[in-house]
């Protein structure tokens, strides 16, 4: 049994990943603003559960699609100006995301804490992972697990 067995039990009706450090220089929509190596195996790992949605929780703007278009900002969770769990819970409300479950968040301790302020019930995949290097190792996992097998030297012709 891997880590993320139980995920395949279910479709997510809401995945929210993290912003990230690295971005692009210039307005973008959020989808393509954050271009670091673990937001790109979060994205991966939750486009592979297939969700109903899926949205991005920056630390400065809070709740984002991945088509928003937004400034870069050099604002990490937990400074003076990045978003609030109060914000955070209203913009859930206004996009009609509140009441959504299951929902999965992808990313460390403070960005699921955040998520977890909106939605208390939220699968935390990553849960147990002593670093960046085991989210990683198991973000590629989830990804792997969820994508179709490849078949290989199969028989094309009718039983």
């Amino acid at each position: 049994m891997t880590p993320n067995d139980h995920l395949d039990c279910f479709e997510p009706e809401l995945v929210v990943i993290p912003c990230g450090s690295r971005k692009l220089d210039r307005r973008a929509p959020a989808g393509d603003l954050y271009v670091g190596s673990y937001h790109r195996a979060c994205r991966r790992a939750a486009e592979a559960l297939e969700p109903a949605r899926l949205l991005i929780l920056s630390a400065r703007y809070g709740l984002l699609d991945l088509d928003d278009v937004v400034e870069p900002y050099d604002t990490p969770h937990g400074a003076a100006d990045s978003i609030t769990a109060a914000a955070l819970l209203e913009q859930a409300h206004r996009r009609g995301v509140i009441l959504g479950s299951p929902v999965v968040a992808l990313g460390g301790a403070r960005h699921v804490s955040l998520v977890r302020s909106v939605w208390p019930g939220a699968l935390n995949p990553l849960a147990g992972t002593r670093g960046m290097g085991e989210q990683m190792a198991r973000l590629a996992a989830m990804r792997k697990q969820a994508a179709p097998p490849v078949r290989r030297n199969a028989d094309p012709s009718p039983l």
